[in-house]
């Protein structure tokens, strides 16, 4: 739901009412995971996805029946059988399990609230019931960094241990459910609550003002990250040739490195060719506790790097954290396909990623859970090694 933070917000100010069709639960093979949503407003206008196709229409559906008719909470399943084949299942052989809230435009205050820090890119969640006893059913509280909090599941004690498992969450930084069972004391019956997370975009910080910048900002911004430029350059870092970045920085790398606050959720690409520029950038990235750090290079020229890098001090445990030659090997040779490379393996790396390719029968929809969040605050040798058979192949245009 958070992720149309921004449509949702401009309905609540318009007076707009909508449903919302949220995934909480995905079994198998399913193209969504848990807080994707579909969201079909008075006016007919639909938002979103829940299964890239599959079942769309007939959620849109069930949305417009709630609309026009009964408001109550309720869940949809949908799954593979015969007939689902030839009439509305997941003919990719999975099921997942839907929410389906009507939302009045002034009646959540607390949740109109977030979805204005989600349009400002701020930490907010939101942690609905989605099953449980009819009364708290739809239910949902806002929670923010600091354990502020607002609305209400009808229970200040249940409010509590409902705020402090959506802070657990929201750390993480991906959306989940959470199981509050009768032994914990806090409900007389089993509850399951839907946290749904908007957190800052991830930054990407790419060092060396050169084509494949330009290409690799342009693909960073379509995966939504935060894109930075920089080069000590300043005939060639500018803004015009890197329309894609959301600032351009003239610096020497390893300076303006040293001034930034980064966390797990960071990627570091240098394109910098220049081992006077390398080494100490290197040797400082590779220190901090981001999630990606990518150099370009030949082989040739990683093998001096890494010679230079121990030099400077660097242990083999750090240099394992090292991507380079940068990329995934997928024949790259322009810039555009060298970028491809880069974010191939970012992503790949992001997400537990192989890269080979999917016919060979490695699994095509991986679980994210709150437990196995994207982006760990720190990284272990076991994190940085989580792909046995793929070793760092490069992109074949860099040299």
């Amino acid at each position: 739901m958070l992720e149309l933070a921004t449509e949702l917000l401009d309905r609540v100010r318009g007076g707009t009412p909508f449903v919302t069709a949220t995934v909480t639960r995905v079994d198998g093979s399913a193209p969504r995971q848990p807080g994707a949503s579909l969201v079909v407003d008075a006016d007919g206008a639909v938002l979103g996805n829940v299964s890239g196709g599959c079942v769309d229409s007939a959620v849109y559906q069930a949305c417009q029946e709630m609309l026009r008719g009964e408001r109550s909470p309720k869940t949809l399943r949908f799954g593979y059988t015969d007939d689902d084949a030839i009439a509305v299942g997941l003919t990719c052989g999975g099921t997942i399990e839907l929410f389906l809230r009507h939302h009045d435009p002034g009646a959540e205050p607390g949740l109109e609230a977030a979805y204005a820090d989600a349009t400002r890119d701020e930490p907010v969640a939101v942690a609905t019931v989605v099953r449980g006893p009819e009364a708290h059913l739809g239910k949902l509280i806002v929670v923010r960094p600091g354990g502020h909090r607002a609305g209400t599941l009808g229970d200040e004690r249940l409010d509590e241990v409902a705020a402090a498992h959506a802070t657990g969450v929201l750390h993480a930084g991906t959306s989940g459910t959470v199981d509050i069972g009768v032994a914990d004391g806090y409900c007389r019956e089993p509850m399951t609550l839907l946290v749904e997370c908007n957190t800052p975009a991830p930054r990407m910080l790419i060092f060396g003002a050169i084509d494949h910048a330009a290409a690799l900002a342009r693909l960073g911004a379509f995966l939504g990250y935060r894109v930075t430029v920089c080069d000590a350059r300043a005939t060639f870092t500018t803004p015009a040739r890197f329309p894609y970045a959301d600032e351009v920085v003239v610096d020497w790398p390893h300076r303006y490195l040293a001034t930034q606050r980064l966390d797990g959720s960071t990627v570091i690409c240098v394109l910098t060719h220049d081992p006077k520029v390398d080494v100490p950038l290197l040797t400082a990235a590779l220190r901090l506790p981001v999630d990606y750090v990518g150099a370009m290079g030949s082989r040739r020229t990683h093998e001096q790097r890494l010679v230079r890098l121990r030099e400077a001090g660097l242990t083999d445990r750090e240099l394992r954290r090292l991507h380079s030659p940068i990329g995934l090997d997928i024949g790259a040779r322009t810039p555009q396909e060298t970028a491809l490379s880069i974010a191939a393996e970012i992503v790949a790396h992001r997400h537990g990623g192989t890269g080979v390719p999917l016919r060979t029968g490695v699994p095509i929809h991986r679980r994210a859970t709150p437990s196995s969040a994207p982006f760990p605050p720190t990284w272990t040798a076991e994190h940085l090694d989580h792909s046995a058979g793929i070793t760092r192949p490069r992109s074949s245009s860099q040299s």
